[in-house]
């Protein structure tokens, strides 16, 4: 069962053989990417619209989707979806107030904007910061359960399945952004195809388990049959509300995370910043409609898995050390197709990890080359020497990340929460140092500065909070909820919007109080023109807006 016959290794080395010769001719169809930093590190003016947002969603979706969010699907329900649906909404704000302001600074990595509109302590602290979160955190999440989730599907050998993944990402990575965002168009493709194969087969195991002829029917017996897998807004008393604290998904800490994501990250920002304006917002619109998609290839497998479950199938199956695993739920079903089409689902999965990988890779060597090693060793490196130097940095993140991979506890945190939880650290002081410094001139470096500690601290002092002070009383208006270990916590999404606040309460006070500020030379110049769109784009924003309303209307 956990075996891949000849079929599946024919398909999958197809997908193999098309990235990777797709990758040869794009590279050398423009050999201007060997040597220069902006053609490396953004593939600049080159990117489509199309291969833009395929390329973000790409780098976005990874094993901690597949696995991950799959998983939750089988333990929480559609609720979980409102990562992929959020997104969609966030792609809009960042593609319309965001990009007109790094395209007009010509801002190339974020470090960069931080100098710009700081100072340089701000962006170096920032840029190290970075580097090590990529790298301890991201890079090393993405690969360890990229690794884990082939190797059980695969019955390949683990740290073979891993060395596997992080060669072929390494492959594609070192032929620099256009390499990325032009197989990332296929690797999409294969995403996409060789998700909604195994969706398809989720709803016909449901069909032929209950007799409901059509896969639409069986759409419909799943929300008959688990209706409390169906809510996209979690009340206080739901066991989950910790990691989908009810309303705040929709007006609260969701916000930041997705804004930060999004709109403040090297790692995805990078693809649309060597683009025009409307190229660039048309990519993010792009990657809006396919964020839409994603719960359905993501999510739905894991209701049905849990549906399927709840009727006798997948007992033993769903068992890790003897005891439920919910992140089973995805390899369980990919492992129950038919030849051949279990390799395009393996392929699928594999496509998503190497995608964020090389995505991920890409932005760790640009921080470095552009942002620590030309601007503090070697001040003189020519465009060859730092597109040589990125190169070795992909290959030695990649290793670091392998080194690290095995202890950092991920399996036992669960990817997706381990990326979420971390991240969420830093997340609202980034953010606010980015908000403010798009939009409100005054905003000085002290400020920014104090965004950054103090936002840590503060996220940090949240976090143990609980061990100090009986935290019962804020569950009555939803700021609690006891965890696993009976302990009354604040869920972290909640956190990070307190956080935020004490950061922005923060930065203006420290700003007000200098007198200087009113005539701070770094505030951005901006006007409301920047921010206009063109008729194509509005309408199709507001076709994104419409889905939103009526899902979460619908499955309030």
């Amino acid at each position: 069962m956990h075996k891949l016959v000849t079929q599946d290794y024919i398909v999958f080395f197809i997908y193999f053989v098309i990235v990777a010769g797709y990758g040869l001719y794009i590279y050398n169809r423009k050999k201007k990417a060997q040597t220069d930093t902006k053609d490396f590190f953004l593939a600049e003016g080159s990117l489509t619209w199309w291969a833009i947002g395929a390329s973000l969603i790409a780098s976005n979706i990874s094993a901690e989707q597949f696995i991950g969010m799959s998983g939750d699907g089988f333990s929480i329900g559609l609720a979980i979806s409102t990562y992929e649906w959020m997104a969609a909404a966030t792609l809009l704000v960042v593609a319309i107030f965001f990009l007109p302001i790094y395209l007009k600074n010509k801002i190339y990595t974020m470090p960069q904007f931080l100098e710009q509109r700081y100072n340089s302590k701000v962006s170096t602290i920032m840029a190290v910061f970075w580097l090590l979160l990529y790298i301890v955190v991201n890079l090393t999440s993405i690969l360890y359960l990229g690794a884990l989730a082939v190797s059980t599907i695969s019955g390949i050998n683990f740290y073979a399945c891993m060395s596997g993944l992080a060669l072929f990402a390494i492959i594609i990575t070192l032929g620099g952004m256009k390499v990325i965002g032009y197989t990332d168009v296929i690797q999409v493709f294969f995403l996409i195809l060789g998700g909604l194969a195994t969706t398809y087969l989720a709803l016909d195991l449901v069909s032929q388990k209950f007799g409901t002829p059509g896969i639409f029917n069986s759409m419909k017996h799943l929300m008959s049959t688990a209706p409390d897998h169906f809510h996209m807004i979690l009340q206080k008393d739901n066991p989950h509300y910790l990691d989908l604290p009810g309303l705040s998904v929709l007006i609260g800490g969701m916000w930041i995370i997705n804004l930060n994501y999004w709109g403040c990250n090297q790692y995805i920002t990078q693809r649309a910043l060597g683009a025009d304006l409307k190229t660039a917002r048309n990519g993010l619109l792009f990657a809006g409609f396919l964020k839409i998609l994603m719960p359905l290839i993501v999510v739905i497998p894991g209701i049905a898995a849990y549906v399927l479950y709840q009727k006798g199938m997948f007992h033993e199956e769903m068992l890790k050390n003897g005891v439920l695993s919910k992140d089973n739920a995805y390899p369980v079903l990919l492992n129950m197709l038919p030849p051949g089409l279990k390799g395009m689902a393996f392929a699928a999965l594999t496509a998503a990890v190497v995608a964020s990988l090389a995505g991920k890779a890409n932005s760790i060597s640009t921080i470095y080359s552009l942002d620590i090693h030309k601007k503090i060793f070697n001040k003189e490196a020519s465009e060859q020497e730092t597109v040589r130097i990125g190169r070795w940095v992909v290959v030695i993140a990649m290793v670091i990340a392998i080194f690290l991979s095995n202890f950092l506890g991920i399996d036992k945190e669960g990817g997706f929460k381990f990326i979420q939880e971390y991240t969420g650290f830093v997340s609202p002081g980034v953010f606010a140092m980015f908000i403010m410094g798009f939009f409100w001139k005054r905003t000085t470096s002290a400020a920014a500065m104090y965004a950054l500690l103090v936002g840590l601290a503060t996220s940090v002092f949240l976090k143990f909070l609980p061990v100090m002070v009986d935290l019962s009383p804020l569950h009555s208006i939803g700021f609690a909820a006891m965890n696993k270990d009976g302990i009354w916590e604040m869920p972290f999404i909640d956190r990070m919007g307190i956080v935020f606040l004490v950061c922005i309460i923060g930065m203006i006070v420290i700003t007000l109080s200098n007198k200087n500020s009113k005539n701070n030379p770094k505030g951005l110049e901006i006007d409301s023109s920047m921010f206009k769109t063109n008729t194509a784009f509005t309408i199709g924003a507001l076709i994104i807006c419409a889905i939103l309303l009526v899902l979460y209307t619908y499955f309030y």
